[in-house]
């Protein structure tokens, strides 16, 4: 009884901690691409129109302060983005409760992985596992703190995910909860369906009549989640490269290790660089080795091959999408939904190995600096935030130009939201030529250009807006992260 109310005060612990690195994460990061389409779309204006003319920077925050309501989401999905809406709904709840902000819809995401991180502890207490430990490793996890406190779906998936594996072991004779939680997950994210396809299929049932109650009840989600998805299958032909197996199999294996250990070689100094990845190289195969030696006495035998089929899943789901239809779609953050799965594998192999104290000690200290590293460091972060301040710093009433990019969402609203409310921005549309950019800036004597470059139409505008300020008429005076500041010539006597 006292150690059941000691590993129970433990366990909370964890959980307050874990609230506070996920909060920390979801305040000091700055905004991204994508979170932009959660707010405009929330906000009721998907795809914003800007003016042509200058504008203050604070126009963003205004028009993401609208409401949408269900069904005007659900629409607007379905005309503009490829997402399904499940997550979208929620976020559209959560604003009319804690406001339209970045960081209140980013809480969504916290107390989505707070609930995940929980589920983690009852899995393990059900499967014979160290329960205070999966939870600890889960949380070290950079791709789940990470995926934490962002405004997007991942988080809600996960959660949704795990829920349904912990019903599964908790009512085995009712799978139609299970089903439907899993559904749920894949109705917040595509991605989810292939870890919660492995627990559908996978996870213990009573009988042919658990398993068909399961699947039975995940269908209907499946389902919609694919009308939504067949709408909008082929507006994103461009966002990944084209499908290439050794650099795929690179990239995949590189952001597996990001999930659990992040930018740690970033984060070194240019010389140290290869000694942190050797050192990161040689703990994953000491893990991986660990795993192995350990494998019959981690939970039963049943529960550790769920455990590992759902870690490699989404790894080898978008490997195979990338096959099928000739493009890379690998992101860190897709790889994610295998983070719990990983910790109560490794949480399994350590609770009875002989050094496992040494083991545990050293995992803290590397997960520990993933952590800081995630809510301090810039490398892993996207560069709205330290871009609007360099723009501001070198604008001194001058406007910033800035590309709108793909439609004018994701890197505009970042940009915007995290730049001073009075800022002059000027937005370069896809159409404008390097001859219209001179037009629109004829009335000023001085621009600040954000060389924001995060997709294809940015590029293209940005390399445009190089070529219009290398004209005679303009001299460069300064530059900074991403900015550079240009001054009209006096014209000669």
């Amino acid at each position: 009884m006292v150690n059941a109310k000691q590993n129970f005060g433990l366990r909370c612990t964890i959980l307050l901690a874990a609230a506070a690195v996920l909060t920390a994460s979801a305040w000091l990061r700055g905004a991204e691409y994508d979170e932009q389409y959660t707010l405009f779309l929330t906000a009721g204006t998907p795809r914003p129109i800007w003016p042509e003319r200058v504008f203050p920077a604070g126009l963003a925050a205004d028009i993401q302060a609208g409401q949408a309501g269900a069904m005007q989401i659900a629409h607007d999905l379905r005309a503009t983005d490829v997402h399904p809406p499940l997550y979208f709904w929620a976020a559209g709840a959560w604003r009319t409760i804690l406001g339209s902000g970045l960081f209140e819809a980013r809480l969504l995401s916290v107390c989505c992985a707070l609930g995940a991180l929980a589920t983690v502890g009852h899995i393990a207490i059900r499967c014979g596992v160290a329960p205070n430990l999966a939870m600890g490793l889960t949380l070290g996890c950079y791709g789940f703190v990470y995926t934490g406190g962002i405004a997007r779906a991942f988080a809600m998936a996960q959660f949704l995910t795990l829920a349904g594996l912990a019903c599964t072991l908790d009512q085995r004779k009712r799978g139609t909860p299970a089903g439907i939680l899993l559904g749920a997950a894949v109705l917040a994210n595509y991605l989810a369906v292939f870890a919660a396809g492995v627990v559908l299929l996978g996870a213990p049932a009573s009988g042919r009549r658990g398993y068909c109650a399961r699947i039975a009840a995940f269908l209907p989600f499946l389902g919609l989640a694919g009308w939504f998805f067949m709408e909008q299958r082929g507006t994103r032909d461009g966002q990944f490269p084209p499908f290439h197996a050794l650099p795929a199999l690179s990239r995949l294996f590189g952001y597996a290790g990001a999930n659990l250990t992040g930018g740690l070689v970033l984060y070194a100094p240019g010389r140290w660089q290869p000694v942190v990845a050797a050192g990161l190289l040689l703990a994953a195969a000491a893990l991986l080795a660990g795993i192995g030696l350990r494998w019959r006495h981690i939970a039963t035998q049943r529960t550790r091959w769920l455990f590992a089929a759902a870690a490699l899943a989404p790894g080898l789901g978008v490997l195979g999408l990338g096959m099928v239809f000739n493009t890379t779609p690998i992101e860190l953050r897709y790889l994610s939904f295998s983070v719990p799965f990983v910790a109560l594998l490794v949480a399994g192999a350590l609770q009875a190995c002989r050094v496992r104290r040494i083991a545990i000690g050293l995992a803290a200290l590397i997960q520990t600096c993933s952590i800081a590293g995630l809510m301090l460091r810039p490398e892993t972060m996207q560069p709205a935030r330290a871009t609007a301040s360099a723009a501001f710093e070198l604008a001194q009433g001058a406007a910033v130009l800035l590309p709108a990019g793909n439609d004018g969402v994701g890197l505009v609203g970042a940009f915007l939201i995290e730049a001073e409310p009075a800022l002059p921005v000027l937005i370069i549309q896809p159409t404008d030529t390097v001859e219209r950019i001179r037009a629109k800036v004829r009335p000023f004597s001085r621009v600040v250009l954000a060389l924001l470059a995060q997709d294809g139409v940015s590029r293209d505008k940005v390399a445009a807006m190089r070529v219009a300020f290398s004209h005679p008429d303009w001299h460069p005076t300064a530059f900074g992260f991403n900015v550079a500041a240009y001054e009209r010539t006096e014209p000669q006597p």
